[in-house]
């Protein structure tokens, strides 16, 4: 099990295609990765193989890709569907993860006609202005999976001092997102990311325990209270703050390519991701209007507040908010090493003066992580929604049929629906983005919906 998720990290160090490999940690950590070509072998093929020869089966890819998926995401979506309205939200994320699939499997008919990186697509097709602007996405939208992230485990852990404390301690948000950089800069300063396996491995046990623990929860409610107070239809004052979220919910773009390259037979790969983006996208439908039903107008943004305060909740709570805690600096680990790779043209291995700049720089960037988190904190689902919106976005909708255009598209048919998609893409990041911008300046969000009752 340990191994598998050794060779799930392997991906992130080839977010995008990228090589994102570190020469400043443990050899015997390379020798480890790229011994043998079996089961048991590494994903990805090292600098002197052949790039496409994987060794992953279909039911490897699977896993890889519900790890890829599943994640916070999912948490925000109950809220979301009350922004949308029921109806309004459960049709366009389907038609979200419609588009999305299809886009992704532009992407990866793309990479077979010129097998390089995502950004090394974009330079080649359109020059390196376009390599950068697709890095420049990864990075923004990594980083703010990342705010995201911190705001939500601080969400949660201040319900859980709440709850153990019976109210009688309250801790602001501010200092619950700063307080996890103490957490968060050891772990950004390791160089060869699958020493994280571990973290990953219990960061999805707790995410599985908690998904369980809320359709039991749910369930629950709608049989002892029946449907909550919901809007069926459309929320006319809030359905653009949706699109944003459900985007920012398939976050999973950026292993596509390095999914697909450790395939055994990566003409495999579309079928195996249509069918499980079927059934996540299952899951999130699930989630996202179960839960909505269960609590109506009063969910919150993050569905796990929704929950009593009972010895039960608190483990569920404190496990989810440490698994997604263990996960940040796998969320963090792309975006950094873009951008040291950019910054820096010499190697730390042998040289502390540049080994310390690196790590001076990867302080910098978690501080800057939290300092935006905090500046979220105070609207989360519209903080999602924009992250989801102008980061997300361009990943999803922009780049692949553009390059799919450029490369593959020679049919009328094809063209046509490669610059649908662009204009969807182009219509969703900026009028999501300006309306949710809109309604986050004119609006004031109250506060996460508190266990304490007034006066106790």
């Amino acid at each position: 099990m340990t191994k598998s998720f050794v060779e799930f990290l392997a991906l992130y160090g080839h977010f995008g295609g990228e090589d994102l490999s570190d020469d400043e940690g443990d050899d015997e950590d390379d020798d480890f990765l790229y011994e043998g070509a079996d089961e048991e072998s590494p994903l990805i093929p090292g600098e002197g193989e052949e790039a496409h020869q994987g060794t992953a089966t279909p039911t490897k890819a699977v896993f890889l890709l519900l790890k890829s998926f599943v994640g916070t995401g999912v948490m925000f979506l109950p809220k979301a569907f009350h922004n949308g309205g029921l109806i309004f939200s459960t049709t366009l994320l389907a038609v979200i993860a419609v588009i999305s699939l299809y886009s992704f499997l532009l992407l990866v008919e793309t990479r077979n006609k010129v097998p390089m990186s995502f950004g090394d697509i974009g330079g080649v097709l359109f020059g390196q202005t376009m390599r950068m602007a697709v890095l420049f996405s990864i990075t923004i939208s990594q980083i703010g999976f990342v705010c995201a992230y911190m705001v939500f485990v601080a969400q949660n852990l201040q319900a859980l001092v709440e709850s153990i404390y019976h109210c009688e301690v309250n801790v602001p948000l501010p200092y619950l997102i700063l307080g996890q950089i103490c957490v968060f800069v050891p772990l950004a300063m390791i160089r060869k990311i699958q020493k994280l396996s571990v973290f990953a491995l219990i960061a999805d046990l707790f995410i599985l325990i908690g998904l369980v623990y809320l359709y039991y929860y749910d369930f629950l409610v709608l049989a002892t209270h029946g449907v909550g107070e919901v809007i069926w239809s459309i929320n006319s004052s809030s359905f653009a703050t949706f699109i944003g979220t459900a985007v920012f919910t398939y976050e999973g773009v950026g292993l596509v390519i390095p999914i697909t390259e450790s395939m055994k037979d990566p003409q495999k790969f579309p079928k195996v991701l249509s069918w499980t983006l079927f059934g996540i996208t299952l899951l999130f439908l699930s989630i996202g209007s179960i839960s909505y039903l269960a609590f109506g107008k009063e969910v919150q943004t993050v569905i796990l507040l929704n929950l009593p305060a009972t010895g039960t909740v608190d483990t569920i709570q404190g496990l989810y908010a440490l698994a997604i805690c263990l996960s940040i600096p796998l969320q963090l680990f792309p975006a950094i090493r873009i951008m040291e790779t950019g910054l820096f043209t010499r190697s730390g291995k042998n040289n502390p003066v540049v080994k310390w700049q690196k790590n001076t720089f990867r302080f910098l960037t978690v501080l800057v992580c939290a300092g935006v988190a905090i500046a979220g904190s105070s609207d989360l689902d519209k903080f999602v929604s924009i992250i989801g919106s102008f980061c997300c976005v361009p990943l999803c909708f922009l780049f692949p049929p553009l390059f799919h255009l450029k490369a593959v598209a020679r049919t009328f048919r094809q063209r046509f629906i490669d610059i649908a998609i662009i204009i969807f893409g182009l219509v969703c990041m900026t009028y999501t983005t300006y309306i949710t911008l809109s309604l986050w300046s004119s609006t004031e969000e109250a506060p996460p919906l508190s266990r304490c009752a007034p006066g106790n």
